[in-house]
């Protein structure tokens, strides 16, 4: 007879393959319903991007046929409930559960374009996710939203207004180029750029997500010191091309973030404009070419030994869907498509193992 408790604890030998406990020890099974030989329970997840789904679906169900019963028939359903780290008092994004920055060392690799195809794919798969545009002085994300020329809400909230993130494409966006003339150049100095990113953390109404992505200027300056002086970053991710010029600068970037007086994990290394696929008919295999050099990414996230992400190509889909409006994730072709999909579901996986395994995220006090 195939009770709740038998199915307990044959499910307790699943492992969850990042968190390195058991499905039953991290409390990840819920709605378990056993009616004769049927058997079904849900897998609560730590992101609905987990890229390990099918294999802890097939442990699942060999777990089930071999430790409770042969005749047994599994079905395993998923759901996710994101999780997150932060120790801070949650007085800022009190109800933003994790916190990721997308840096560069340099101009030009393709940051923002990462960012919002990052945020797409993290809402596609069913996440709550806010970006917000910190480049204060060269905002690109509402022309690669198709945003560009609207102006946000207000909403007053507890008698203070609030600027309401602009909803577009499954996600919430806010950057300084909707609320500024795009005619007019902006040119402040460091602290008046400081002040408008607080500004965004404070007196915009981004309410729950379970993500945020934050498209940071290049370079390694004052926005970003601000930023992780006032927010509780959970981690960065790190855009680069292969060529080394490219690479000296992403140094720089992980240096900044990895080093003593900052110390934000790096969730990994992401290589823009790979290689070049040319189109070809139905049935013929495709062939690479590594225009700017090839595995400097790679190379990169091998010497500071931290994860790498992935390949992102160069692609129609991608340079026209920026200046579209009309994101390659969404968009584009499924060359394209794939290869987003694969780096964001392993930012979702490293953001999962931090939040177990390392220490909570704060905000960072620096002191000299």
């Amino acid at each position: 007879m195939i009770t709740k408790e038998k199915v307990l604890e044959a499910l307790s030998n699943v492992q969850e393959p990042d968190l390195g406990k058991d499905l039953v020890t991290l409390n990840m099974i819920q709605d378990i319903v056993i009616d004769g030989n049927a058997v079904s329970f849900t897998v609560v997840l730590t992101t609905p991007a987990c890229p390990l789904k099918d294999m802890i679906r097939s442990a699942c169900e060999n777990a089930i046929k071999i430790l409770v019963s042969k005749e047994a028939i599994p079905t395993v359903n998923f759901t996710a409930n994101v999780n997150s780290n932060r120790k801070d008092n949650k007085a800022l994004l009190p109800n933003v559960k994790n916190i990721i920055a997308v840096g560069s060392g340099k101009g030009g690799v393709g940051k923002s374009t990462v960012s919002v195809n990052l945020a797409l794919a993290l809402a596609k798969d069913g996440a709550k996710v806010g970006i917000m545009d910190a480049d204060i002085y060269g905002p690109s994300i509402p022309i690669m939203l198709g945003i560009r020329g609207e102006r946000p809400m207000m909403k007053d909230v507890n008698g203070k207004g609030m600027i309401l993130p602009i909803e577009v494409m499954g996600i919430k966006a806010m950057s300084i180029g909707l609320l500024v003339d795009e005619k007019q150049a902006i040119v402040w100095r460091g602290p008046m750029a400081s002040s408008a990113l607080k500004q965004f953390v404070t007196d915009v109404l981004w309410e729950e997500l379970d993500y945020l992505i934050i498209d940071l200027p290049p370079g390694t300056g004052d926005i970003h010191l601000t930023l992780v002086q006032t927010i509780p970053v959970t981690g960065a991710v790190i855009v680069t091309t292969p060529q080394e010029v490219a690479l000296a600068d992403a140094k720089k970037a992980v240096m900044m973030f990895d080093g003593p007086q900052i110390k934000v994990p790096i969730l990994g290394v992401v290589e823009n404009m790979s290689y070049f696929t040319p189109p070809v008919p139905a049935g013929t295999e495709e062939t690479k070419y590594y225009i700017f050099g090839k595995n400097g990414g790679k190379r990169l996230a091998d010497q500071f030994e931290i994860p790498f992400l992935g390949e992102l190509p160069i692609t129609m889909s991608i340079r026209e869907g920026g200046d579209e409006g009309k994101p390659a994730l969404l968009y584009g072709d499924d060359i394209s498509l794939q290869a987003i999909e694969a780096v964001a579901k392993q930012v979702a996986r490293n953001i999962s193992i931090r939040n177990a395994n390392q220490l909570p995220t704060q905000v960072v006090e620096i002191t000299e």
